[in-house]
């Protein structure tokens, strides 16, 4: 309320030092008094019927604001705090990056040891899988030449007998072979 009267004292005191140049006539000078005081009473009017709810609609944007600052300053110290937070984690990525590099290094010599190892355990195998067939077609090889020696030996054997066989014992042989078949 004391706004109002204050812009309509300043608005008075303004028409009354143009009217004292002169310039303005009484008609003008009652025409701009009536102005002034129909925008006083329609200013009080409004106050009077949506002051409280003015008041309250700027006092409630006063308190958001003043929330919003709180706020603000809340996530200022968080975000120093994140800063703080990464600065202390660049600080110590030196010494992480060498923790790892170490680490990985000794992994990799344990996994060059295992890599030998299982080298080392394979050709042991293919060894003794080598010498398993090298044993097994020598074996093999030695049959084959039974096979072959035995063969021989029967062909020897009929070459001889047929060239010391004669006919007649050849047939006395069938003779006594087909009897002891047929008696059986």
């Amino acid at each position: 309320m004391h706004v109002i009267l204050a812009v309509a004292v300043c608005m008075l005191a303004g028409t009354a030092a143009h009217a004292s140049e002169g310039g303005v006539s009484s008609d003008q000078l009652w025409n701009y008094l009536w102005r002034v005081v129909n925008f006083i009473v329609v200013v009080a009017i409004i106050w009077k019927l949506a002051g409280s709810k003015i008041k309250d609609l700027l006092s409630g944007r006063q308190q958001e604001i003043k929330q919003n600052l709180d706020d603000l300053q809340t996530r200022q110290a968080d975000a120093e705090k994140k800063l703080r937070d990464v600065e202390k984690s660049i600080a110590n990525l030196e010494q992480e990056k060498k923790a790892i590099l170490e680490e990985a290094r000794s992994q990799g010599e344990a996994l060059k040891v295992a890599i030998e190892e299982k080298a080392i355990s394979d050709a042991d195998l293919i060894r003794e899988q080598a010498k398993k067939t090298a044993a097994n077609e020598a074996l093999g090889a030695v049959e084959s030449i039974r096979a072959e020696v035995a063969e021989m030996v029967v062909q020897a054997a009929e070459k001889i007998v047929q060239e010391k066989l004669s006919d007649a014992d050849h047939d006395k042989l069938v003779d006594e072979y087909l009897t002891k078949v047929v008696l059986n």
